[in-house]
């Protein structure tokens, strides 16, 4: 008799086993999936701001070049900006 209950038991404390170890998995999976999506947003955020960027850039290029604001055309060229040849240098000069 005993030993027709223990089976069942054992079963069933598998079965517990089992379901916790499902539940802390699936917690698991979710606080990964949040943290991917908050990747994900950083990256798109990121990308709408180069979009910005460049066309900061751009306006500060025309209006360096327009206006022949020396400053501004140092602060450009020290950030990276080619502003293409140097106008002030002669032409012949090496």
């Amino acid at each position: 008799m005993v030993k027709g209950k223990i089976l069942p038991t054992i079963l069933a404390v598998l079965i517990l086993l089992l379901v916790v170890v499902n539940v802390v998995l699936a917690l698991g999976n979710q606080t990964l999936q949040t943290e991917l999506s908050e990747r994900q947003q950083f990256i798109a955020q990121g990308m709408q701001l180069e979009t910005l960027n460049r066309q900061v850039m751009s306006v500060l290029v025309n209006m360096a070049m327009k206006s022949n604001d020396a400053e501004l055309k140092t602060l450009l060229m020290s950030s990276g900006i080619n502003l293409g040849p140097n106008p002030e240098s002669p032409a012949g000069s090496k």
